[in-house]
Order: structure tokens, then C-alpha cells, then sequence
């Protein structure tokens, strides 16, 4: 999913670079959308690990 994320944001400031500005927005608000995505999964998977939702 971070790879996705920064593809996105390499096309999107690409894109922005060419003078395609739509499409230099849409490209940049997914690649925001992926990284949040991934920092939330990122927590969760580091929570997960310490033990915080340790279910008895």
C-alpha cells in the first residue's frame, strides 16, 4: 500500500509539473487516502504485536 502511495505521489507531482493540474489533484488526494490507510493498518499491526489487544 506504500508503494501504491508513492507512485500515486511521483504522478501526481509529475502530472502537476506538466501542467495537467486536475489530474496532478485527484492523483495527490489518493495518495494521501493510501498513506493514512497504511499508517492506520501500521498502528494496528504495532499494537498488535506489543500485546495492547491481547484478548483473553
Amino acid at each position: 500500500m506504500l508503494k501504491w502511495a508513492i507512485i500515486f505521489a511521483i504522478v501526481s507531482l509529475v502530472t502537476g509539473w506538466l501542467g495537467f493540474y486536475s489530474v496532478a489533484g485527484v492523483t495527490g488526494t489518493i495518495a494521501k487516502v493510501l498513506f493514512a490507510i497504511f499508517l492506520i493498518l501500521f498502528l494496528i499491526a504495532v499494537l498488535a504485536t506489543i500485546g495492547l489487544f491481547h484478548i483473553v
